[in-house]
């Protein structure tokens, strides 16, 4: 048997940074022109499989047929789908969408009633946002005709902004490479977002089609999905066709508690991949922190805290689950302790007991590194408006998010998830605005921009796609290039998609969300807020934040030293996210299923199961992206068969 190709070549850098830039300036097209199916939204990265199933499926498959002893191979087909893993993180709410409305809102939606003018106007500072009042109008409204779009204006703070977000980037590849050896090969987390793109592949350089695509349970599960979401897009061209509803809901507490009844393909899919414990743990928690949100509406329980947009409502629950996620991030850290002292006796003295060459960076540059882009991080916060002490706990607050939700998605596979509250909100009701400040809370309402829903991060990304290389051969040292390049083409082609669309049809026009309400939201709901109302420190909202890292710590605990104890922590962090109550059923599903088939046909079971499964996810994805491109074909709009 021949050794299996590298997949460092120049063809898999290439393939991998133009998949990259079209899933990048394709995802805008789709959701704010089209307003369709969203593909890069979530840790699913819906676009990144789809191209990637036809990549491998398709037009590989075609290639080797014409060409024998062609085609990619297994090593470069999993380089090109890291890649498009970084771009999915990118090109929508993980930045870009965010990032242009953002610099734009503070002066486009400013009036006499908000007062914007007089509340923090005066305490921006100028590298953050164009200061051309006609190019964001235009923005938002689109150009006169024949005028040009102007990208003079938004060069010089779209570069500010570029070294800030590729410092934030490279620090969070950086701190993936350290817990990659703890989390892959010593806790042995079973990442089952990667299980399906790893399927994909599996021995596909020994056959011209892998064996994943002969398989019949696949398909079984693939046109389930495919003909529900053809006969709802269906629907939208031609309403003879019925219309299938997959959600319902179920009224609890009076009807002050509505709990979604959601059957979620992917969702369904991906959770069937997980251990039994960890899936009751995502839906049993979910449900519990939904009666808790009942139980305070009927005993009244209310908090005069309010938090921004993005965090979860009551407030109470969100600090309960910061502190849940604090506890996460504290507890990892302390059982990778042997590990991280080995990576820091690496890179501090050489120890030549700890070998690293198996890591796309070594561990010297990787602590080194990510020590170094964090202090320019903090330098370029300070320059923006923040505090010292204000951005050190912001990027403390941030990365410990950032670190959570990669363990929990990693650990659980939840396909859709972000954090329960804010680093902005955590840090401004943890000090007090007036510790902030008001240039601080201006600067803190910028850094929304890439901050913000969190539903999916670079980080997650990284990890991912390290635990890809896992079991490959040789020095990785170049995928860290490859990674840092698609960083680079799907901030541009994302960036340069959304200014010309902007510009050419008008923002306000294009996606309520990303330009009306997501952009307005940073200002209406944090900033504005917290100079309206100065109060705190919120010791409210430390007591809560106390009780939720207590429970965690004690449901970590209780999972570490009994072992008949039947509830895993992973559920608790992000039990109240509205994600995740759309995500229970199809959840508990899953585990249903799962339970059944270990019990009655036991490993075998499970395992005849499982390619029905992987065809459920991606039969939605490959239906949802189908359409997007009929859809565009077509000239049809609002064709929305996949939201999450």
């Amino acid at each position: 048997m021949s050794p299996p190709r590298s997949g460092y070549t120049f063809r898999a850098f290439f393939l991998g940074a133009l998949f990259a830039a079209v899933l990048a300036a394709g995802a805008p097209y789709g959701n704010m022109v089209l307003r369709g199916s969203y593909m890069t939204q979530d840790f699913s990265t819906p676009g990144a499989l789809f191209l990637f199933f036809f990549l491998v499926g398709v037009f590989n498959a075609l290639y080797k047929c014409a060409f024998p002893g062609g085609g990619l191979a297994r090593a470069e087909l999993l380089l090109i789908y890291s890649m498009m893993l970084i771009a999915s993180a990118i090109t929508t709410c993980g930045l870009s969408e965010y990032l242009l409305p953002i610099m734009g809102s503070w002066l486009y939606f400013a009036t006499p009633e908000n007062r914007w003018d007089d509340l923090f106007h005066p305490y921006i500072r100028d590298f953050l946002v164009p200061n051309d009042a006609r190019a964001i109008k235009h923005f938002y409204e689109g150009l006169p005709t024949g005028a040009p779009i102007p990208y003079d204006a938004w060069l010089l703070p779209l570069l500010g902004w570029s070294v800030l977000i590729v410092a934030i980037y490279f620090a969070m590849i950086c701190v993936a490479v350290v817990l990659r050896r703890q989390w892959v090969e010593r806790e042995k987390l079973i990442y089952p977002l990667a299980q399906l793109p790893l399927d994909m592949v599996r021995q596909s350089d020994q056959s011209r089609l892998p064996p994943f695509f002969k398989s019949a349970s696949l398909w079984i599960g693939f046109a389930i999905p495919c003909l529900i979401s053809s006969t709802n897009a269906f629907h939208n061209y031609f309403h003879v066709f019925p219309q299938i509803q997959l959600a319902s809901s179920i009224s609890l507490f009076r009807d002050t508690v509505h709990l979604p009844v959601v059957l979620s393909f992917p969702v369904l899919g991906f959770a069937y991949l997980i251990n039994l414990d960890i899936a009751f743990s995502l839906w049993f928690c979910n449900v519990l922190v939904n009666v808790q949100k009942g139980l305070y509406g009927v005993l009244g329980i209310t908090s005069g805290e309010a938090l921004d947009t993005f965090s979860v409502n009551p407030p109470a629950i969100a600090h309960q689950e910061m502190g849940a996620l604090i506890a996460l991030v504290v507890l990892t850290l302390w059982v990778g302790r042997g590990h991280l002292k080995d990576v820091c006796r690496k890179a501090f003295f050489n120890a030549a007991d700890v070998d690293d060459s198996d890591e796309i960076l070594s561990y010297r540059v990787a602590v080194g590194g990510a020590l170094v882009s964090l202090g320019l991080a903090g330098v370029w916060l300070y320059l923006s408006g923040m505090p010292p002490l204000v951005a050190l706990l912001f990027l403390l607050s941030a990365f410990a998010i950032f670190v959570a939700l990669t363990r929990i998605v990693a650990e659980s596979g939840v396909p859709e998830a972000r954090t329960p509250m804010m680093p902005q909100s955590f840090v401004a009701t943890g000090i007090g605005p007036a510790a902030v400040g008001e240039t601080g809370i201006t600067a803190l309402g910028f850094s929304f921009t890439w901050a913000t829903e969190l539903r999916v991060v670079v980080m997650a990304s990284a990890a991912h796609a390290l635990k890809l290389l896992d079991g490959q051969q040789g020095r990785h040292r170049p995928f860290f290039w490859a990674l840092m390049l698609a960083v680079l083409v799907s901030m541009v082609s994302s960036l340069w998609a959304i200014l010309d669309l902007s510009y050419r049809y008008g923002g306000i026009n294009l996606n309520r969300w990303f330009f009306g309400g997501g952009a307005r939201a940073p200002f209406e709901s944090f900033v504005a807020r917290l100079l309206l109302n100065p109060t705190g420190p919120s010791w409210e909202g430390w007591f809560s934040t106390g009780i939720g890292a207590a429970i965690m710590g004690g449901l970590m605990l209780a999972r570490h030293y009994l072992t008949w104890w039947p509830l895993h922590p992973i559920g608790f962090p992000i039990a109240g996210l509205w994600l995740m109550s759309h995500s229970w059923f199809s959840i508990f599903l899953a585990w249903l299923c799962k339970a059944i088939a270990l019990k009655y046909w036991g490993p075998h079971g499970f395992r005849a199961a499982r390619p029905f499964f992987l065809g459920a996810i991606l039969g939605q994805f490959a239906s949802a992206g189908v359409w997007l491109v009929i859809d565009a074909c077509t000239g049809m709009t609002d064709n929305r068969i996949f939201s999450w």
